[in-house]
């Protein structure tokens, strides 16, 4: 996710987008989408293993710590954000890409809008989830 955003896309969008260039971005995100999901499954796996581990009840939330709380949440925004990006803002910002920029409607610029910083926010709550889990593991 890191790599997409803070190398891959703003190298794409200083390309020009040329049809190569294009092809690039697209074949590479293709790519690491699995990444992204395998590592999405794996921290939905092994969250409730660990939390079971620190001797905490799995399914008593009102006896965990607020860091626990804080974490699922951000990870619940975190499988929000990619899937509705994965599922609807990727194909939709391909055809808008495919219109005339002139031809283009006000809710197609939105999406392109949100085509550049969605997948930001996924990153910035990937990051927060890291750090969450860094500060429960030391608590």
């Amino acid at each position: 996710m890191v790599f997409l955003s803070l190398v891959l896309a703003p190298a794409y969008r200083s390309a020009s987008r040329t049809p190569d260039a294009t092809g690039l971005f697209r074949v590479s995100a293709k790519r690491f989408r699995a990444v992204v999901w395998t590592a999405i499954a794996v921290l939905l796996l092994t969250g409730p293993l660990l939390v079971i581990d620190r001797g905490w009840a799995l399914f008593e939330p009102t006896r965990w710590p607020s860091l626990l709380v804080l974490k699922i949440f951000l990870v619940a925004m975190l499988v929000l954000t990619v899937a509705l990006h994965d599922v609807f803002l990727g194909p939709r910002t391909k055809r808008v890409l495919e219109i005339l920029s002139d031809r283009r409607t006000a809710s197609d610029r939105a999406v392109l809008a949100s085509a550049t910083w969605l997948p930001r926010l996924a990153v910035m709550l990937a990051l927060a989830v890291v750090l969450v889990g860094v500060l429960l593991a030391r608590s």
